[in-house]
């Protein structure tokens, strides 16, 4: 299959479903993955990508969040579920996907946050990532910026 940037989408929709639910109810990566290979349509879906933003986070969690903590103004525990599991896989991307453009990772979180986050969530983490996509990729934001 030839990657589409809706299969990319796909990818992260369904990334970000995968890390809520690993979030609240706590399974194993691989259980949760193959529910989601059984049911869901992933024939349309960057089944890599969704694979490596789902075990990426889990598999370093601790520096994925140690790259947008500082910029947050509450503990990662008091963020909402969605919005913790989208800057969460943001940020990784921004940190080993240097293939996507940060623009990209940001927009495609906005977007999530904006069909499944809380009313105005989408703005937190637009902020968030910002922050974050300068202190990873500073070369890339300086040079967009000019």
């Amino acid at each position: 299959m030839t990657v589409t940037a809706s299969a990319r989408r796909k990818a992260r929709h369904y990334a970000m479903q995968a890390l809520y639910q690993w979030q609240m109810a706590g399974a194993s990566l691989n259980a949760i993955e193959a529910e989601f290979r059984t049911d869901n349509d992933m024939s349309k879906t960057d089944v890599d990508y969704f694979h490596d933003l789902f075990h990426g986070v889990a598999k370093n969690l601790d520096e994925v969040e140690g790259a947008f903590v500082p910029h947050l103004d509450r503990k990662v525990d008091d963020l909402d579920p969605v919005s913790r599991a989208l800057l969460r896989m943001s940020t990784y991307e921004l940190k080993n996907r240097i293939d996507v453009p940060y623009k990209v990772v940001i927009n495609e979180a906005v977007a999530l946050a904006k069909k499944f986050g809380p009313t105005d969530a989408f703005k937190y983490i637009n902020g968030i990532l910002d922050k974050t996509a300068a202190d990873l990729r500073p070369a890339e934001v300086k040079a967009d910026k000019q």
